[in-house]
């Protein structure tokens, strides 16, 4: 009869603090620590985004059920630190309903009571933050949490799978056992038989002694023979199985394109607001998938691969043709990552200010050379204004269902976009 087991994992997380109790109350008040924490993005700078936070949770959101006594009845309480009353007073309900109220909204003279006030880790803060988000289309879904493991020959082993058993290996080695078992007997054998031969060609073979030495050669003669006949033709030693080993290997290759815009009309409000749409999803990227690169591309009137550091920190600027940048990637792409091995992704950032006749070129060089490669493409316009790209890409958005653009006019927009552009999927692709 098979019995339950049951682990209770009494681990401390300093402080004398519970995991199993941390988890438990992450676990139960996950949408209130969710919201909090989409409160708290909203006002954190680019480098301060991946930190813990001290998460701030409504009293009532946390408060526990009880049991209390019905109305009625006599009734004697003991109040510890009790000033006031003596036995025999009546104490009058508390005003407002009988509760406190929190202590953000209690008025001058009244009591309340502080909102719950929990830190989340760093580690947490992000695993929140990123918990339902994914990349649109990947195949074999997702890169570093599931690895994938592939079966590599590793010569051969003498137990396995009869399905696995090697035929050839496995006779080969039986010959050679017989003939080191064998060959001792064997060539005794031949030196016998050619003494008997010898014996029985002799002139005196009528002489007794040579009568008997005759029956003794050809009883060992028998006796080796007899032995010879037991040494097995196969034996399970001589078995040898195909033997493989399971290596890991990376599910799928993966890599993210960013553009961004860094065009004199792109103000420093719109240059943030596309450094953090960014930093969101680099730090997406980098925490779900392990294996995976990142291409960073600045432009203006001239396009530019650039390392993470000046991607997000150079202050150069100048006109805008965006069309350079598509350029560039797509030379990038066709230099070190061909479609047939490489799943691509583009995420592109602007304020949609560019030439008329530029901004048709960017529409064809994305219809006609990127999206055939590439299993997503993302565009966030960081201006509400109609701008001719906008105008130019909707025609995308019509067309190509690997294709997605959003509007982001405030800071405070770029969580919400972010999160409808890599949202998991929940059919198939």
């Amino acid at each position: 009869m098979a019995m339950l087991q049951q682990i209770i994992d009494r681990r401390l997380s300093g402080k004398n603090k519970s995991i199993g109790n941390r988890e438990r109350f992450l676990r139960r008040y996950r949408e209130q620590i969710g919201e909090a924490v989409r409160r708290a993005v909203s006002g954190r700078g680019i480098r301060d985004l991946e930190q813990g936070e001290d998460i701030t949770l409504p009293k009532r959101d946390v408060s526990e059920p009880v049991f209390g006594h019905g109305q009625g009845g006599d009734r004697e309480y003991v109040h510890p630190g009790n000033k006031e009353y003596v036995k025999g007073d009546r104490i009058e309900r508390p005003q407002g309903g009988g509760g406190a109220g929190k202590g953000s909204q209690a008025g001058d003279g009244e009591g309340g009571e502080d909102d719950f006030v929990f830190s989340l880790t760093k580690e947490e803060f992000m695993r929140v933050f990123f918990e339902d988000l994914a990349l649109p289309h990947l195949i074999r879904t997702q890169l570093a949490e599931v690895p994938e493991w592939k079966s590599h020959r590793a010569g051969f082993v003498s137990d396995g799978n009869p399905s696995n058993l090697h035929v050839v290996r496995s006779m080969r080695g039986a010959l050679a056992r017989r003939i080191a078992l064998g060959g001792d007997s064997r060539r005794e054998i031949r030196e016998l038989e050619a003494h008997l031969l010898h014996l029985q060609r002799s002139p005196r073979v009528a002489d007794a002694l040579v009568q008997r030495e005759i029956r003794e050669t050809e009883a060992k003669l028998e006796e080796l023979r007899s032995k010879a006949k037991h040494v097995p033709f196969l034996d399970p030693i001589d078995l040898r199985y195909r033997n493989r080993v399971k290596v890991p290997v990376p599910s799928a290759k993966a890599v993210m394109f960013c553009l961004m815009d860094v065009s004199g009309s792109m103000d420093e409000a719109r240059k943030d607001m596309s450094k953090r749409f960014f930093m969101l999803l680099y730090m997406f990227l980098t925490r779900h998938y392990e294996k995976i690169d990142l291409v960073f591309i600045r432009h203006h009137t001239q396009a530019s691969e650039v390392t993470e550091e000046e991607f997000f920190h150079a202050t150069e600027t100048g006109g805008t043709v965006v069309s350079s940048a598509l350029t560039l990637m797509l030379e990038i792409v066709r230099a070190r990552y061909p479609s047939g091995e490489w799943n691509i992704y583009g995420a592109q950032a602007s304020d949609g200010d560019n030439w008329h006749q530029d901004s048709g070129r960017c529409r064809e060089l994305l219809a006609d050379h990127l999206l055939p490669l590439v299993r997503y493409y993302a565009y966030v316009q960081v201006a509400e204004a109609e701008q001719n790209m906008w105008e130019e890409y909707s025609q995308l958005a019509e067309s190509h269902k690997n294709f997605a653009m959003r509007k982001v006019s405030d800071a405070q927009d770029i969580y919400p976009v972010f999160r409808d552009l890599f949202k998991k999927e929940r059919g198939p692709a």
